[in-house]
């Protein structure tokens, strides 16, 4: 329980051993009151054993499906299994869930809440194309949500149970659909999005794949799903 709410932790994870019993044994110690799912996405490593290992549910797809299938797969284990609130949490130890229970706060008068990495908390910083590309989303979902938005590609999210059962039937699996699409879909249906400030951190292992052509290419893909998420219905 996360402020009398039944909380499910989701931790979508691809070959994420190095940090994945870290990532999960903080959380267990800040929030001993949740449950911790973690979604291994076709990872070829020991990902699903050192999880299971460090005490979390792990649930294993056959093959990788990418982020947007894997929490499709965990917001069904939530609505399955009766939970109030559902918090999506990076596996390479960058959100820190100390941060979970001003998430949880906000959903007492919202249905989804945003942890923001640009909104005034911490020093984590982008540039270049990826930065021009979140200003761009940020600023065209914050029309659509009717709120400032500073942070529309973040993965620390947390849903109510009305956000959780849509995604539980409904949940893009496309390159940016997870963050982009979920948003403009959620917006349009009438429910209510907000975000909160959060520190982001550093990695705990493994390297970001950040490149200034990758930088190039995130831009070109960000304005096509931007572009096809307002399309859609």
């Amino acid at each position: 329980m996360v402020n009398g709410k039944r909380t499910l932790i989701i931790i979508p994870a691809l070959n994420e051993s190095g940090s994945i019993a870290d990532v999960v044994g903080e959380v267990r110690g800040e929030l001993p009151g949740v449950d911790v799912l973690v979604v291994d996405d076709g990872s070829t490593d020991r990902t699903a054993a050192v999880a299971a290992a460090a005490g979390a549910k792990v649930a294993k797809l056959p093959y990788n499906l990418g982020v947007g299938g894997a929490m499709r797969l965990g917001y069904r284990y939530a609505r399955d299994h009766d939970y109030d609130v559902a918090i999506q949490i990076d596996a390479d130890g960058q959100h820190d869930p100390r941060y979970v229970p001003k998430l949880v706060d906000l959903l007492d008068d919202n249905d989804l809440v945003i942890g923001a990495r640009f909104a005034g908390e911490g020093d984590y910083m982008v540039r270049g194309p990826r930065r021009w590309a979140m200003v761009m989303l940020s600023a065209v979902l914050s029309r659509v949500a009717h709120t400032k938005l500073t942070d529309t590609t973040s993965g620390f999210r947390a849903a109510n149970r009305r956000v959780i059962e849509m995604f539980a039937t409904w949940y893009p699996a496309e390159y940016l659909g997870d963050t982009v699409e979920t948003l403009v879909h959620t917006a349009r249906r009438g429910y209510r999005i907000r975000q909160v400030p959060v520190a982001m951190r550093k990695r705990m292992a493994g390297t970001p794949s950040h490149s200034p052509a990758r930088a190039m290419i995130y831009l070109g893909r960000a304005f096509a799903v931007l572009t096809l998420a307002l399309i859609r219905r």
